[in-house]
């Protein structure tokens, strides 16, 4: 493309994105004052919000996350990496995610027979727990808590161990230490 054509473009999307129309602007012609829109979140609808965890199994823990550190660059400690994140929709709230190899030999998975197990983020798990018992879903265990969350596990169709985590991320913010961000 030459530079003549791009000119020609990037003055056309330009324009094009000056062209909206204020919403404020009154019918008289003068433009009212635009006003903050605040939104407010106090959705709880029981549902996953995001991933809170990779898990998989592993022949030498300790060695895998040595080389994860010297090669990726993830910040590890005894559990694997912990990443930070910021909430869309609270920036200013950090989340976290664990990442973390288990001895191959785990149980932890069971009854899974899978390599790995997935942990999501959620919201009103009590809800979702019910949703999932009415729906006919495979409840493992009951909803436990601890001081950075509850927890509970399912199974999907085919047989993957499934966790669930309704997070206290202000807990590990609060603990402080190195996380991959």
């Amino acid at each position: 493309m030459n530079n003549l054509t791009k000119i020609l473009l990037l003055t056309m999307l330009t324009a094009s994105c000056n062209t909206a129309t204020n919403t404020n602007d009154l019918k008289d012609g003068k433009t009212d004052t635009p006003k903050q829109k605040v939104t407010v979140m106090n959705d709880t609808t029981p549902k996953v919000t995001g991933i809170g965890g990779i898990f998989f199994r592993s022949i030498n823990p300790q060695e895998i996350r040595e080389w994860y550190g010297a090669n990726l660059g993830l910040a590890i400690d005894d559990n694997g990496s912990p990443f930070e994140f910021r909430n869309a929709n609270r920036p200013e709230e950090i989340n976290y995610l664990r990442w973390s190899p288990f001895e191959e030999g785990t149980d932890y998975f069971k009854p899974s027979e899978k390599e790995f197990m997935i942990n999501y983020r959620v919201q009103n798990i009590e809800g979702l727990v019910k949703k999932l018992r009415d729906n006919g879903v495979t409840i493992v265990d009951d909803i436990e808590e601890f001081e950075y969350g509850k927890f509970v596990h399912i199974m999907d169709p085919e047989g993957n161990k499934i966790e669930l985590w309704e997070p206290i991320d202000s807990f590990f913010t609060q603990m402080g230490g190195i996380t991959t961000k």
